[in-house]
């Protein structure tokens, strides 16, 4: 059994922030362990039509590693370049078990570490464990009543089978949501008929893109200019969180009325605009940026099914609506989201004196700083439960919790222990203030059901404030929130 200091599992960015702070720790005795045979996370995954992220890139990035971005919205493409760009740089490729999918980990009390075992890599040792897998790396597709029988092609966006030509066929999409909202425009012109199924519709907000000149990419080279446009961006985005949790009023005034407008300005029929508005607070659920959506979706190639018209039954043809509409396609495309709250962790983990992580979490996902949890030692969750950001750069928020991490482990070594493990009242104070706050957030009170909720019915994707508060927190750690062993 090969012994590591620690173990990263998952590629993506949270796996290179963690490899990157290591290596300036001057720990190289590390591994990571990838389950795709390809480095590099969401942006090398998903690769559908439209993919792009909806945070400006300058902000979008690793705060050490600044990037002459072509435009100010990545679009996939240059995303999963700029992943390459960070996972060569640090020479991460020599440093990562392609194919190594995670089957369980469990605390071995006797050597104080980790046992991770993998599907057909075998079984590693470490010290700390940080997981690094991302909440939105687990894809679910509904069950629908004869999903399996349909003999066209289907597959989910998370999968995107680019061996498949859309070109001149009908498509159904399954999904509304932010994947859907790219993919739809992507595709649209390209198709003989897109028919869109919308449990509910999102709000949606004009997209404020811009694509760089030479001359504006060269600047973006200049560190103290890239830090000051990232400064810029980061502190206009988070006035959002005023919205999001002090003032409805302000929600109402700036961001729904423009997003009405928005609606109003792009679709001229009134029955389409009326299935596009939501009847819930905006940013209860996640707010979609585009430009080209509406207008997709008021083509004549395109028809909008709402929550009345679902879908009853999947058949060899097509799809069978609850209004009892028979509608034949040749593709089915499944943008249904992932498992991003009861998900968190797709794989067994097991703590001390054999107490399980899915035990712990049978109630609803909790972490302290959403990140350690009490009863398993040296183990860090990247993105864990409250720590997603619905205004920002989760990049940034990624960043604060290296800093939690890297203090832990460096802790270790300072007091010659073997493991560290929050205490069961700190985990329990921080998760009791969590969601005291986010009793004051609109994800609360916002009259919606989102993918932020757990079946438990909280709140468990969001952090519910500023995300310099988060930082802030991240940063000061406190070591009698800890034992020590």
């Amino acid at each position: 059994m090969k012994s590591y200091s620690v173990i990263i599992i998952g590629s993506g960015f949270g796996g290179q922030c963690a490899a990157i702070n290591l290596s300036k720790m001057g720990i190289s005795d590390f591994l990571i362990l990838e389950r795709r045979d390809f480095m590099g996370g969401t942006w090398c995954q998903n690769s559908y039509p439209g993919a792009a992220v909806d945070v400006q890139s300058p902000l979008y990035s690793i705060s050490s590693e600044p990037y002459k971005w072509s435009q100010m919205f990545a679009e996939q493409a240059e995303l999963e370049e700029y992943t390459n760009h960070v996972v060569n740089k640090y020479g991460l490729r020599a440093k990562t078990e392609t194919n190594a999918n995670v089957l369980s980990v469990t605390w071995d009390e006797a050597s104080q570490s980790w046992d991770v075992q993998t599907e057909t890599k075998g079984t590693f040792r470490a010290q700390t464990l940080i997981n690094a897998s991302d909440p939105l790396s687990t894809p679910v597709t509904p069950n629908f009543p004869g999903r399996d029988s349909f003999k066209g092609k289907s597959f989910h966006t998370n999968n995107w089978d680019h061996s498949y030509d859309y070109a001149g066929k009908r498509v159904a999409i399954i999904g509304s949501g932010a994947s859907a909202a790219q993919v739809i425009p992507a595709i649209a012109g390209k198709v003989q008929h897109l028919h869109v199924f919308q449990r509910s519709p999102h709000w949606v907000l004009p997209r404020p893109d811009k694509r760089f000149n030479k001359f504006e990419r060269q600047l973006l080279g200049i560190k103290p200019l890239y830090k000051a446009l990232r400064s810029i961006i980061y502190w206009s985005l988070e006035s959002r969180v005023i919205g999001f949790k002090y003032s409805k009023q302000m929600l109402n005034l700036v961001a729904q009325k423009a997003a009405l407008r928005h609606i109003k300005k792009q679709i001229p029929d009134p029955v389409l605009r009326a299935k596009v508005t939501p009847d819930y607070t905006i940013g209860c659920k996640r707010i979609i940026l585009s430009n080209t959506l509406y207008p997709a979706l008021a083509g004549k190639n395109a028809s909008l099914y709402t929550r009345d018209q679902g879908i009853s039954a999947i058949n060899e043809t097509g799809i069978l609506t609850q209004d009892g509409q028979q509608l034949d396609v040749d593709l089915i495309v499944y943008s249904t989201g992932y498992d991003a709250t009861d998900g968190v962790i797709s794989y067994p983990v097991i703590g001390r004196e054999g107490q399980t992580l899915g035990k712990f979490w049978e109630q609803f996902p909790r972490a302290y700083l959403g990140t350690s949890i009490p009863g398993f030692p040296n183990l860090f969750v990247v993105t864990g439960p409250n720590t997603g950001i619905g205004h920002t750069s989760a990049i940034f928020v990624i960043e604060a919790q290296m800093s939690y991490i890297m203090k832990s482990i460096a802790t270790l070594k300072q007091k010659n222990v073997r493991a560290i493990e929050v205490t069961p009242e700190a985990e329990a104070d921080y998760t009791q203030m969590i969601h005291a706050e986010m009793e004051k957030t609109v994800w609360k009170t916002g009259g919606c059901q989102s993918w932020y909720q757990s079946k438990s019915g909280h709140v468990v994707a969001m952090f519910p404030g500023f995300s310099f508060t988060y930082r802030q927190m991240a940063q000061a750690f406190k070591p009698d929130h800890h034992t020590y062993s």
